[in-house]
């Protein structure tokens, strides 16, 4: 079985269980969105700024690996025409789920995006990307299919994860593993995460992260830190998350 069908199997699992990021909104939130109240996360605990998205209204918006019935129906609240990619199956059971609870259209895509993206060069304004290339062993494609499908001016906004996770212990208080954090070279990493249950996680570099975007062609707009928020690292105010806003140049 390959890792992305692993990571896809677990994730179902962790829906099952109650996994937070697996709970769709509610009404109330859809509602509320509506009448312009309305915040989305692409990391743990810090809302993303509103001037990185601009106006929504009529804007084509893919949600890339971003099923869960958490951020598109606020963007469809907003007046966006909405594309999910997810691998989930489960995620994308509650995409359909919302749309239909809520009246709003939605694509619903299963892709995966260790793949080339099943999309038209230059389709999309702007790409939502959360948390979850940590369940990828290489981003810069990703990061060369994102600049590919969208349009010049378009913005790509991502939540990535630092490496600090990776290095501790299940305490957070002692550096335990070698970078890069790469389960499919190092079987003891493997074996870190089955125990877990944590699927097959990979670290990645800021050089990795922030350069392999500007290597695919983007400009860097703006960038945040968060933290984990709960355990010892979040109480040190040790970031462990980095969100990034990007362009598209005009001329490109």
């Amino acid at each position: 079985m390959e890792y992305q069908d692993v990571n896809a199997q677990t994730i179902d699992r962790w829906i099952r269980e109650g996994w937070e990021w697996g709970r769709p909104v509610t009404r109330e939130i859809c509602e509320k969105a509506k009448n312009g109240e309305w915040e989305v996360l692409l990391t743990p605990t810090k809302p993303v700024p509103k001037s990185w998205f601009g106006s929504l209204k009529g804007k084509k918006l893919l949600g890339l690996a971003s099923g869960g019935g958490q951020q598109m129906p606020v963007f469809a609240a907003l007046g966006a025409e909405c594309t999910v990619l997810d691998y989930s199956l489960l995620q994308l059971e509650s995409e359909r789920m919302v749309a239909e609870r809520e009246g709003y259209r939605i694509r619903i895509v299963r892709g995966d995006m260790t793949k080339p993206l099943p999309f038209a060069d230059e389709e999309f304004d702007l790409i939502f990307h959360p948390v979850s290339n940590c369940y990828v062993e290489e981003v810069l494609p990703i990061w060369r299919e994102c600049f590919r499908v969208l349009k010049p001016g378009g913005r790509l906004l991502s939540g990535t994860d630092h490496y600090i996770n990776y290095i501790v212990d299940e305490t957070e208080e002692r550096i335990v593993n070698r970078l890069p954090f790469n389960p499919l070279k190092n079987p003891e990493q493997m074996r870190l995460l089955e125990a877990d249950d944590a699927g097959v996680q990979f670290s990645h570099s800021l050089e990795e992260q922030i350069d392999g975007q500007l290597k695919a062609g983007f400009r860097l707009l703006s960038l945040y830190e968060d933290t984990n928020g709960t355990g010892r690292l979040h109480e040190l105010n040790i970031p462990t998350f980095l969100a990034m806003c990007a362009e598209k140049p005009l001329d490109r």
